[in-house]
């Protein structure tokens, strides 16, 4: 059964950290959502750019459904429908993409929409986005975040792109709804192996980061 709208965005502020999950391939993605979640992250992200994505959504959801799941590099509105009905609970796009949001606003489901300057991030939440994606992240680091909600109070935040166990803290402490890691957290050689066991403990160390955070 799908979660309301409020209790995915609720969940996902209260743990603070979107694990994402970028693959060359659907191998192991289920074992690697698994050890995420070992590791104290259950908030999860597949992105498009994976081979059999949407498919995969549909397993993770139906294998491990306590994780909150999201399908992300989302850029069209076909694509969006798909990962909704495929079990999906969060869209997620790397950029303003219109008719993204309003599919997920017509389905109830929250949608975190990529943006990078000032423009594009009131565009973003003016259109419906529930979250704005600051992406990338890593070049102006916190203090952008800090910036940005200075004018834009209202405007929930997630940097993504370059966020670390030691950055992550600061970007949540400069105002960031949640943050975002994806290479940080989940290797190319860890996923290409199987090292759930080092996901896993890259998983805790953002987890303890974002509780110091609070």
């Amino acid at each position: 059964m799908r979660k309301p709208a409020a209790d995915v965005l609720g969940a996902i502020r209260a743990e603070r950290v979107i694990a994402l999950i970028r693959a060359d391939s659907s191998a192991g993605l289920l074992g690697c959502a698994a050890a995420l979640s070992e590791g104290g992250l259950n908030c999860i992200e597949l992105t498009m750019t994976t081979p059999g994505a949407i498919g995969m959504t549909a397993e993770v959801a139906r294998q491990l459904p306590h994780i909150v799941l999201g399908l992300g590099t989302v850029l069209d509105a076909g694509t969006a429908r798909a990962g909704i009905a495929a079990g999906a609970q969060f869209i997620v796009t790397p950029v303003v993409r219109p008719e993204v949001v309003r599919v997920c606003r017509e389905s109830g489901v929250p949608v975190i929409c990529g943006a990078f300057t000032p423009t594009e991030i009131y565009t973003a939440w003016e259109l419906g986005a529930d979250v704005v994606k600051i992406f990338p992240a890593e070049f102006f680091g916190p203090a952008y975040i800090r910036s940005i909600k200075a004018p834009l109070p209202n405007i929930e935040l997630l940097p993504t792109g370059g966020v670390t166990p030691e950055s992550a803290g600061d970007f949540l402490r400069a105002g960031a709804f949640a943050v975002a890691a994806g290479s940080a957290l989940v290797s190319a050689a860890a996923l290409k192996s199987g090292d759930w066991a080092a996901v896993a403990g890259r998983a805790r160390l953002f987890a303890a980061a974002a509780k110091a955070a609070r």
